[in-house]
């Protein structure tokens, strides 16, 4: 019997890639808003790495890529608008975790959630779009082969 072949899945540019991981992060924060006790400190730790480990490909390779290419007023207040975003989720996120009672508890994780969705949605139906139009297909195939390689990196995965 003949060896299976293994099959070899094509590369992700850099837009589906953190799409993916816009996606990955809602699930997470939507089960966050249920959470109560242990599930919700482990929530708040998973949901802190992948936006930290997001941020980071972002900042350091997708970030300055589409700065670079997309030369536009409007495209440069966009980069910096993310930038601050990512900022603004940095301060809410560790008070995600602190409140007196769970309602309080739901309630920042509701902000939280909504700040995250604000920005992924941005970045989703503007950012993303431009980044198509001002960016070759080889290049964004090429950054999403240097993210991944990086979330690899930062996350200690193979």
């Amino acid at each position: 019997m003949a060896a299976a072949k293994k099959k070899s899945t094509p590369q992700q540019d850099a837009i589906a890639l953190l799409k993916a991981d816009h996606k990955t992060v809602m699930t997470l924060l939507e089960s966050l808003e249920k959470a109560t006790g242990a599930r919700r400190v482990k929530l708040l730790g998973q949901i802190e790495k992948e936006l930290k480990v997001h941020t980071t490909i972002e900042e350091e390779i997708f970030y300055p890529a589409y700065r670079e290419a997309a030369k536009k007023k409007d495209d440069q207040t966009m980069y910096y608008e993310a930038v601050a975003e990512h900022r603004v989720v940095d301060m809410v996120l560790p008070q995600a975790a602190e409140g007196e009672n769970n309602e309080e508890l739901k309630a920042k994780a509701k902000v939280l959630k909504e700040l995250v969705e604000h920005h992924a949605d941005e970045e989703e139906k503007e950012m993303f779009p431009r980044a198509r139009q001002v960016m070759e297909r080889a290049e964004l195939r090429d950054l999403g082969a240097r993210m991944e390689a990086r979330k690899k990196e930062l996350t200690g995965r193979r």
